[in-house]
């Protein structure tokens, strides 16, 4: 890893990671990793199988920013060659059940043999070790353990599975990078590499800290819809539009909501209302008949940019339209395809220095992937095996 980085280079210029193909959280944490600047290699099935949701590769936007090679894991010499490049890399990332990067002959043992100073990130749903730890699962499951699922949802309702957002891209992908990270920094001062155990259970747990911390103070009820952030308190909601479209509003300050009620040009008395749960239904009421009387967009030219704790309920084609994301760049085009834009920023190092480009496509040569990898007698080594088209 490189100490000094050129102005305007990535934050993690210099930094090599080596990716195994996967899924969700694996492929998440690379991109932020390759976002930020870092050299990022996938390796990638000979023979893929199918995994996810199929799409051409250029709508992998995940994949964004990295170059790849095909290799056959289970041929004694792909995985020595992935040992040759675990020589020069600073992290691996890897997202298999517990167990198969061993049998492979590629497990942390046989990585940090080779080069004591690999950061070795593993992701999984239930983790390296308990007692599920070789079950299947999705994100659902991983929330549902940990009691995320059971808080998301309205009153009187099921509960509702969110988005995959919360268990495999923050619980899994984030808390694999910040491990990462966190791992890289220590080895400056040790000098050695570890290895990350990044389980989706135990960074959605993570991400639910304050919410147990509210549970144990008695300030949170355990029926969903009930509390103030929960669409419980009718001032922390969205609301249908004349034109069925919807918006959202969250004041839960005092003088946010009444100047929200002075916008909706309703009675100033509604105010008293905020703090008195018995009049919370009531309240709704009022402001959904309040809200049913415009358009969206015609409460959007009211409201926004007041401190009512407003925004319009956009649509993934709606968003990178929106003038406040368009002002800050928050989404970017890449092949003709609109995508989030790298993030956080940092005011030196830019992510990334240069436009992120698209996924690379399968077939593309593993010579010119690997030549900053590996020197040319490996390289004609690899070929003479075969390993490489």
């Amino acid at each position: 890893m490189s100490a000094q980085q050129a102005p305007g280079a990535g934050a993690l210029a210099g930094v090599t990671v080596i990716e195994l193909e996967g899924i969700g959280p694996a492929p998440m944490a690379a991109m932020l990793l390759a976002d930020m600047g870092a050299t990022v290699l996938r390796i990638q099935r000979r023979d893929p199988v199918e995994q996810g949701i199929q799409r051409e590769p250029r709508f992998n936007l995940l994949l964004r920013n990295r170059t790849s090679i095909e290799l056959d894991l289970k041929r004694p010499a792909s995985a020595a060659l992935v040992l040759d490049l675990v020589e020069s890399a600073d992290a691996l990332i890897e997202g298999f059940r517990p167990g198969v990067m061993e049998r492979l002959g590629l497990g942390p043992d046989a990585c940090l043999a080779r080069n004591p100073r690999l950061v070795y990130g593993r992701v999984t749903g239930w983790g390296q070790s308990g007692p599920l730890a070789q079950s299947a699962g999705h994100d659902i499951n991983y929330l549902a353990i940990t009691g995320a699922l059971d808080a998301i949802g309205r009153q009187g309702q099921p509960p509702t599975p969110p988005l995959a957002l919360l268990g495999d891209f923050a619980g899994g992908g984030l808390y694999l990078a910040l491990g990462i990270l966190a791992a890289l920094i220590e080895r400056a001062r040790s000098g050695l590499g570890q290895v990350v155990d990044a389980a989706m259970v135990d960074g959605v747990a993570s991400l639910s800290t304050a919410f147990h911390g509210l549970a144990a103070a008695g300030v949170w009820r355990a029926e969903r819809g009930t509390n103030l952030i929960d669409s419980g308190a009718p001032f922390y909601d969205v609301y249908a539009c004349r034109d069925g479209r919807y918006v959202s509003i969250g004041p839960l300050e005092a003088k946010f909501f009444k100047q929200l009620l002075t916008l909706l040009e309703l009675p100033p008395e509604l105010a008293g209302w905020q703090s008195d749960r018995a009049r919370w239904p009531a309240l709704r009421e009022q402001l959904a008949q309040a809200f049913a009387a415009r358009s969206r967009d015609e409460w959007t030219a009211r409201l926004e940019g007041a401190d009512a704790c407003f925004a319009p309920v956009l649509n993934f084609d709606e968003a990178p339209n929106h003038p406040h994301l368009r002002a800050r760049g928050t989404f970017i085009e890449v092949d003709g395809i609109a995508q989030p834009a790298p993030a956080p920023r940092l005011s030196r190092n830019k992510a990334p220095p240069i436009a992120p480009v698209a996924a690379p496509l399968r077939g593309t040569s593993a010579l010119a992937a690997l030549g900053r990898w590996l020197p040319p007698a490996a390289l004609e080594r690899a070929q003479a095996q075969g390993l490489l088209d």
